[in-house]
C-alpha cells in the first residue's frame, strides 16, 4: 500500500486535537511529513529536545514529537504497527532510564545507575505499547551497589530515588506528561516501599508469590537503570515464572481472572458505542491471555515458547503444534486489528481509553481511521472480536484431552447412584491422614475437586478395587500431590489415562510415583503422536536456558526423554501406533540423547582439557539400539571408539594422551547417560561388548579396534557386529567406522566353525540364562534369540544382508532365497509381543484379561488365544530354519 501522506495529516488535523495541536508546536516535523519523509520527522522529533537542561521537560517535548510523527505515519500506512509499537516502546524506556539517572544524579553528583534496576512489564515488557499507555514497571535496588549519600541508608535512598522518577515522569504540567506510571504490579504492593530490595524481591517470587504474578512476568524485562543486574534478576526467578511442571493453579487464575473482568464489565458485550476493545469479551486482552494461558502450560519445557510479543507467541504456539495455525493467524490479525483501533481512540486526545465514543465522537474517530462513519467502523471492529471471542470461549471451558475413541479401556463411566458404596467409602477414608500427600489444607481442598470424577473413573475400571489399590500405591509413594490433582481437574478427560496407567502397566505407574510431572505430557492434543525425528529431539534436548550448566543441560536431557518414553508408554497399552513404530520411536529418542549428552560431556570436558586435533569420539550402538527397535525396558549397548592416532595429545591447560583423554570422556559420556540426577535416572548403560569385555579399555582407537576384530574376537563378537550402528560423530568419522565394521564381517570364515560357534553359544545362552516365563518371547526356544542368530549366522557366512535393523537384514536374505519371507513375519509379530509385555507383563506371566486383550491388539489379533497359536506358529517357522540351517532340532516348549 502506498503511503497517502496529505490524507493522514488532512484526517488527524480534523479528528485528533491531540495531533493537530503536536503539528502546530512542531511546524519543522509536520514540514517533514509533508513531504512524506516519515523516518526524517522520526529522527527530528528525537533531537527535538537537544539542549534542554530540565530532564523532565526535555521528555515531554520528546514524547510529543515523536507520538505526532508516529501517528501521522501510522494512518498514512507508512509505518506498520510493530514499527510503532516497538519505537513507543524504546521511548519508555529511554525517558525510565533518563529519569533515574536523573533523580540519583539530583542527590549524588556524577553517580551511575548501578543498583537501581527498572523491569518493564505489560506491553511496555512487550515492546508493544500504545499511545496513550500506563507503565507498569517494578523498581529493585541492591543495597550493595546503590549510589546514596553516606549518610542515606540504602532503603531511603531508593524510595527517594523512586519517588522522584515517578514524579518526573506522571507529573502534568503545562508541557504535559511523559508517562503515567503504576507501581502495583510490585510485591504486596499495598504494604511495601516503592522500590523492593533484591533479596526480598527474590525471597517473594520463591515462596508467596500469587499465581498472577507469573502470568505478568512472562512479559518481563530489565529496561533502564541497571539492566544487567535485572536481567540477572529475572534469570534467578525464572523457575518461578518457567516452571517444568504444569501448575494448573496459575493456569486457573488467569482463566478466572478473564471470568472477573468479563463479569465486571457493564458495558456491551459486542462492539457498540461503551464496548471497551480491551477489556470486552473478545477484546485485546482475551487475546493475550490466551496467548499466555498456552504459554504457561508450555513455556516451563520448551523456551522457543516465550516470546514476549503477543502475535510472535501465538506463532510459535502453532509451530508447536499447541494450538491450530488457523487459531493462530486468526487471533493475531484480530490483534493487529484492535490495536489498531486502540491507538486510534487515544490519539484523538491522548487519553488513556479503550471504549468506543457514540455519537459524531464515534463518527469522527471513524473517520480519523479512514472508515466513512460509525456504523461502519462498529461493522469492522465486530468482525475482530466474533472470532476471538469463540475462541477464548473455548479455551475458559477446554477440559478434554485427546483419547482414541476406539480405546479398548474407554467405557461409559456409570450414573452415580451405581457407585458401590465400598468403593466410595475406600476412597473416602484416604483423607484420614494415612497418606503425607493427602494432610495439608491445600491437599486436601485439591483432592475435594476431583473426588466425584475420580469415583466415575474408578467404577468405570475393569476391576474398580484394583485400580483403588492402585491409586493408593501412588498415594503412599508421591510427596505431594497438589499439582497433579489440579492438573486432574483441569482435565478431567485425563482420568481414564491415568486409570490405565495405573492398574494394566506397572512400569508406567511407578514412574508416575517417582515423577508426577510426567501426567504432563499427556495434556496436549499430540499427546498420543509418534515423536519426530531424531534431529527434532536433539533440538528439543538441546533448548536450555542462559547460564545453564552442565547439569542442567543433563537434566533438559532427562526431562525430554522421561516424557516421551512415558507417553510412548501410553500409546502402547491404549494402542495408538504399531510397536514397531513405537520401538523404532524409543529408539529415536535414546540416540538424540546419546547425541546430546556427548555433545555436553565434551563440551565440559574440553574447557579442562582441551581436544585432540584430527581425532574424535564415535558412539556405536549394538543391539536392540543398534538395530533402531527399543522396547521400555532396553538397556543401551554402546561400544566407544575414536579416531585418528592413540598418539595424540590434547591442546588443554591440562593436556592428556589420546587413550586416556578417550577413555575419560567415554566415562563422562556414561555417566551422563546413566547417572540420576535431580530429574531422575535415564538408561542403563552396558558397555560389555567393547573388545576384551569388561576387562579391556572403555575406548580404543580405530586402529586397535580393527586388530582387535581381525586377531582375537570371538565368533559372538562379531555376530554383535552384525547389529552394530555409528551413532554418532562427524560424517567423515562414522564412514570410516563403517567401512571398518564392514571389513570385519564380509572377511571369510569357515562354516563349519561358524556353525558350532553359534550352536554352543546358543546352547550355553539357553543353559544360564533361561525364559523367564510363558511370554518371553525372546529366550523361549524358537523367539527373537534363536531368530536373530540364524540371520547372524546367515550374514556371516555370506558377507550379505550387513544391515543392523533385523527385519531389513530378513528381507535381503529371503530375497536372495537364504530365508522364507515368512520369517519377517514372525519377526514382527514377537518384536510386538516383546515391546507390548515389557509394560503390560513384565514378569513375562501370562496377565489379566485386561493385558491380553491389549496384547492381541498389539499383536493384530482378535483374542489371546489366537495370539497363543500365532506365536507357536512362528516359533515352529524358526524351529524349522534353525534345524534347517544348523542341523540341529529346538525343543519347543508350550
Amino acid at each position: 500500500m502506498t503511503a497517502d501522506w496529505t490524507d493522514a495529516l488532512a484526517r488527524a488535523r480534523a479528528h485528533a486535537p491531540y495531533l493537530a495541536r503536536g503539528l502546530e508546536l512542531y511546524p519543522a516535523i509536520a514540514e517533514l511529513l509533508a513531504q512524506g519523509e516519515g523516518e526524517a520527522a522520526l529522527a527530528e522529533a528525537k533531537r527535538i529536545a537537544i539542549g534542554v537542561d530540565d530532564v523532565g521537560l526535555a521528555l515531554r517535548r520528546e514524547k510529543r514529537a515523536l507520538a505526532t510523527a508516529l501517528a501521522i505515519g501510522d494512518l498514512a500506512g507508512a509505518f506498520d504497527l510493530d514499527k510503532v509499537m516497538r519505537e513507543l516502546s524504546l521511548f519508555a524506556d529511554r525517558a525510565m532510564h533518563a529519569a533515574i539517572e536523573a533523580a540519583i544524579a539530583r542527590r549524588v553528583e556524577g553517580a551511575s545507575s548501578d543498583g537501581m534496576i527498572a523491569l518493564a512489564l505489560g506491553k511496555h515488557g512487550s515492546g508493544e505499547l500504545n499511545y496513550s499507555s500506563d507503565i507498569d514497571p517494578i523498581l529493585l535496588y541492591d543495597p550493595e551497589s546503590l549510589a546514596r549519600r553516606e549518610r542515606d541508608e540504602p532503603g531511603e535512598a531508593a524510595q527517594r530515588y523512586a519517588r522522584e522518577m515517578v514524579r518526573m515522569l506522571s507529573d502534568v504540567t503545562s508541557e504535559g506528561y511523559v508517562f503515567r506510571v503504576d507501581l502495583r504490579l510490585r510485591p504486596a504492593s499495598e504494604v511495601s516501599p516503592l522500590a523492593i530490595p533484591l533479596d526480598a524481591a527474590i525471597t517473594h517470587y520463591e515462596s508467596s508469590a500469587l499465581a498472577w504474578e507469573r502470568a505478568a512476568f512472562i512479559r518481563a524485562r530489565s529496561c533502564a537503570g541497571d539492566i544487567a543486574a535485572g536481567e540477572k534478576f529475572l534469570d534467578q526467578i525464572r523457575p518461578f515464572v518457567w516452571r517444568r511442571s504444569l501448575d494448573f493453579g496459575a493456569i486457573d487464575a488467569v482463566r478466572q481472572l478473564t471470568r472477573r473482568i468479563r463479569e465486571q464489565q457493564t458495558g456491551p458485550t459486542a462492539p457498540a458505542p461503551g464496548y471497551n476493545v480491551k477489556l470486552g469479551r473478545g477484546g485485546i486482552r482475551e487475546i493475550e491471555f490466551f496467548a499466555q494461558t498456552h504459554q504457561l502450560i508450555h513455556g516451563g519445557r520448551n523456551p522457543d515458547l516465550r516470546d514476549k510479543r503477543t502475535r510472535a507467541a501465538l506463532d510459535a504456539l502453532a509451530q508447536a503444534g499447541h494450538i491450530e495455525a488457523e487459531d493462530a493467524a486468526s487471533l493475531g490479525a484480530a490483534y493487529d486489528g484492535l490495536r489498531q483501533i486502540e491507538h486510534r481512540l487515544q490519539m484523538v486526545g491522548d487519553r488513556q481509553t479503550h471504549t468506543l465514543p457514540e455519537g459524531e465522537a464515534l463518527d469522527k474517530v471513524a473517520r480519523l481511521d479512514g472508515y466513512p462513519d460509525g456504523a461502519t467502523w462498529l461493522e469492522h471492529i465486530a468482525s475482530l472480536t466474533a472470532p476471538v471471542a469463540r475462541r477464548y470461549d473455548a479455551l475458559l471451558a477446554e477440559d478434554e484431552v485427546s483419547v482414541p475413541s476406539d480405546s479398548p479401556h474407554v467405557e461409559p463411566v456409570p450414573a452415580r447412584s451405581e457407585l458401590d458404596a465400598n468403593l466410595v467409602e475406600r476412597v473416602a477414608s484416604w483423607t484420614d491422614g494415612r497418606y503425607p500427600p493427602l494432610r495439608s489444607t491445600a491437599a486436601l481442598s485439591a483432592f475435594e475437586a476431583i473426588r466425584s470424577p475420580l469415583l466415575d473413573s474408578l467404577a468405570a475400571a475393569k476391576e474398580p478395587e484394583r485400580a483403588a489399590a492402585r491409586w493408593e500405591s501412588l498415594l503412599s509413594k508421591l510427596s505431594s500431590a497438589i499439582n497433579l490433582f489440579r492438573l486432574l481437574e483441569a482435565r478431567p478427560g485425563l482420568f481414564q489415562l491415568l486409570a490405565d496407567c495405573l492398574t494394566l502397566a506397572p512400569p508406567l505407574a511407578d514412574a508416575i510415583a517417582l515423577r508426577p510431572e510426567l501426567v504432563d505430557a499427556l495434556i496436549d492434543r499430540t499427546a498420543l503422536d509418534l515423536p519426530g525425528e531424531r534431529a527434532e529431539l536433539s533440538t528439543e534436548m538441546r533448548r536450555g536456558e542462559r547460564g545453564d550448566t552442565y547439569e542442567d543441560k543433563l537434566d533438559r536431557i532427562r526431562i525430554v526423554t522421561g516424557e516421551a518414553r512415558f507417553a510412548l508408554g501410553v500409546q502402547v497399552i491404549e494402542t495408538a501406533h504399531d510397536p514397531l513404530d513405537i520401538a523404532a520411536a524409543l529408539s529415536r529418542v535414546a540416540e538424540a540423547a546419546i547425541e546430546v549428552a556427548q555433545e555436553a560431556a565434551e563440551e565440559e570436558f574440553a574447557e579442562r582439557h582441551g581436544r585432540i586435533a584430527d581425532s574424535e569420539l564415535v558412539v556405536l550402538g549394538l543391539g536392540r539400539l543398534g538395530g533402531g527397535m527399543l522396547t521400555h525396558a532396553s538397556d543401551l549397548d554402546l561400544v566407544y571408539i575414536f579416531t585418528g592416532s592413540h598418539e595424540g595429545e590434547s591442546d588443554g591447560e591440562r593436556p592428556l594422551g589420546a587413550t586416556l583423554y578417550y577413555n575419560r570422556l567415554a566415562q563422562r559420556v556414561s555417566a551422563a547417560l546413566s547417572v540420576p540426577t535431580a530429574e531422575g535416572a535415564l538408561y542403563e548403560v552396558d558397555t560389555r561388548l567393547r573388545p576384551q569385555g569388561a576387562q579391556g579399555p572403555l575406548a580404543v582407537s580405530l586402529e586397535s579396534f580393527l586388530r582387535y576384530q581381525r586377531e582375537d574376537a570371538w565368533t559372538w563378537e562379531h555376530m554383535a557386529l552384525t547389529r552394530a550402528r555409528s551413532l554418532t560423530g562427524s560424517p567423515e568419522a562414522r564412514r570410516q567406522v563403517d567401512e571398518a565394521l564392514r571389513e570385519v564381517l564380509c572377511r571369510k570364515r569357515s562354516t563349519e566353525t561358524l556353525v558350532d560357534d553359534v550352536r554352543t553359544m546358543r546352547s550355553d545362552m539357553a543353559t544360564h540364562k533361561p525364559a523367564r516365563g510363558p511370554l518371553d518371547i525372546k529366550l523361549l526356544r524358537g523367539g527373537l534369540v534363536d531368530l536373530e542368530f540364524l540371520v547372524h549366522y546367515l550374514q556371516l557366512r555370506e558377507g550379505e544382508a550387513l544391515t543392523p535393523r533385523l527385519d531389513d537384514a530378513i528381507a535381503q536374505l529371503a530375497a536372495r532365497d537364504h530365508l522364507p519371507a515368512s520369517l519377517g513375519e514372525a519377526h514382527d509379530l514377537m518384536t510386538r509381543l516383546l515391546v507390548g509385555t515389557r509394560l503390560l507383563a513384565p514378569d513375562l506371566a501370562v496377565p489379566d484379561k485386561p493385558q491380553k486383550a491389549i496384547l492381541s491388539r498389539l499383536c493384530r489379533v482378535e483374542k489371546f488365544r489366537d495370539l497363543r497359536n500365532a506365536l507357536d506358529e512362528a516359533r515352529n517357522q524358526v524351529s524349522d530354519q534353525w534345524n534347517r540351517l544348523l542341523d540341529e532340532r529346538l525343543e519347543i516348549e508350550r
